[in-house]
């Protein structure tokens, strides 16, 4: 993203990856802002709620005045602990490295999730943070947009809403894809898990009616059903050209749960976003569990973990999605071959997108992908400090 007190560089001359003792694109200094803003109604889905959104600002500076910058994460309670994490325990292991040596800075970032009376998500957000502000950086100093630096398969993405969320009447499912119309979205993802398979049925075949047969529409449960509730709720919902079905089942076994989803359902089936790991995202293709993984850079260590998931992924010939953070996901998602659509939420859910980044286009569905180097986004100084969490 655009720094916020050095102008975007777009610079080609810069020297290559060292060994982490010099050279190349040192690491000074890692800054950091918690930023959280109210929501102006509580958004629920099958089993949680949400009343802020909260993130973590961090700007990684080097000794030759690029800065990587980003925000990433969407935790609340823990957005204090995550930034002690950066701070305490991987800025001082990065200082003196060289950015461009990415794999390297990851690794030595990765201890932040080693403490086993530690929640390991905190460390892979610590991490994910500092991961995709050196990637920025990197971007920076090569003078190329991160999604051509990643692979470039295209320069735009589709964009899909989160919404649909519980609190609201059947009814309002309508007015609510109108908004996303005006917008300029794809589609939408539809909450799901939160009632019975008949009611949430009514809710799917509302939201098709309202979006149209030329809509994206997927729903989420986020693990709120019984294998026989999915299952059940699969054959009220067949016809409706549902373009997958995202954590249909309960979480304790979840890997034959899902598959048993998939294989009899007859939708395509979406998890990732609860992995920790490349690793973890890996057993689920193993075991035939998923279509699509929608692994989430920013709980999971950053794009250098997301990336290495993709791969993966190509070889079982599964799909890439990417759990919310649009900023960084349209960035990963266009780079690859196998990537789907992007995520965003109302601007009532995710006040930061709609009015924090700057310059965002969306052209026939599509999330057009920045030129400018790095993330290539343009954050709002004005509205970061306006919503600066006071230490």
């Amino acid at each position: 993203m655009t720094s916020h007190d050095a102008p975007a560089a777009d610079r080609t001359d810069r020297h290559p990856a060292g060994d982490g003792r010099g050279g190349g694109l040192i690491i000074t200094r890692v800054e950091t802002t918690p930023v959280r803003v109210p929501l102006p109604t509580v958004f629920r889905g099958s089993h949680y709620q949400m009343t802020h959104r909260s993130t973590l600002v961090t700007r990684l500076h080097t000794a030759d005045g690029i800065v990587g910058e980003c925000y990433v994460g969407d935790e609340d309670a823990s957005l204090l602990e995550i930034e002690r994490i950066v701070q305490a325990e991987i800025a001082p292991a990065l200082m003196g490295m060289d950015a461009m040596a990415t794999e390297r800075c990851w690794h030595a970032g990765y201890p932040a999730t080693y403490d086993i009376l530690r929640d390991r998500r905190l460390g892979l957000v610590a991490l994910a943070c500092v991961d995709t502000a050196i990637w920025d950086a990197v971007g920076k100093a090569l003078g190329q947009p991160l999604w051509r630096l990643w692979g470039g398969f295209t320069d735009r993405i589709p964009l899909v809403a989160i919404g649909g969320y519980y609190g609201e009447p059947v009814g309002a499912l309508s007015d609510e894809i109108a908004q996303y119309r005006e917008m300029g979205l794809a589609g939408m993802k539809l909450k799901v898990g939160g009632r019975s398979p008949a009611e949430d049925a009514e809710r799917v075949e509302a939201a098709r009616l309202a979006g149209g047969e030329d809509f994206i529409l997927t729903i989420d449960a986020n693990q709120g059903y019984t294998t026989a509730e999915a299952l059940e709720l699969c054959a009220r919902i067949e016809g409706l050209s549902i373009r997958w079905f995202e954590e249909p089942v309960r979480w304790h076994n979840d890997r034959r749960s899902l598959r048993d989803v998939r294989m009899i359902g007859g939708i395509p089936v979406c998890a990732g976003q609860s992995e920790l790991s490349a690793s973890g995202c890996r057993d689920l293709m193993e075991a035939g569990a998923v279509d699509v993984c929608n692994f989430d850079a920013s709980w999971s260590g950053g794009p250098t973990a997301w990336r290495r998931t993709a791969a993966i992924a190509h070889g079982y010939d599964v799909q890439m999605g990417h759990h919310e953070e649009p900023h960084v996901a349209s960035h990963l998602l266009a780079s690859q071959p196998h990537g789907t659509y992007a995520e965003c939420f109302h601007p009532d859910r995710d006040p930061m997108w709609w009015n924090m980044v700057r310059g965002v286009r969306l052209e026939g569905g599509h999330l057009v992908l920045p030129d400018a180097p790095g993330l290539g986004w343009e954050l709002d100084w004005d509205y970061i400090e306006r919503h600066r969490v006071e230490r």
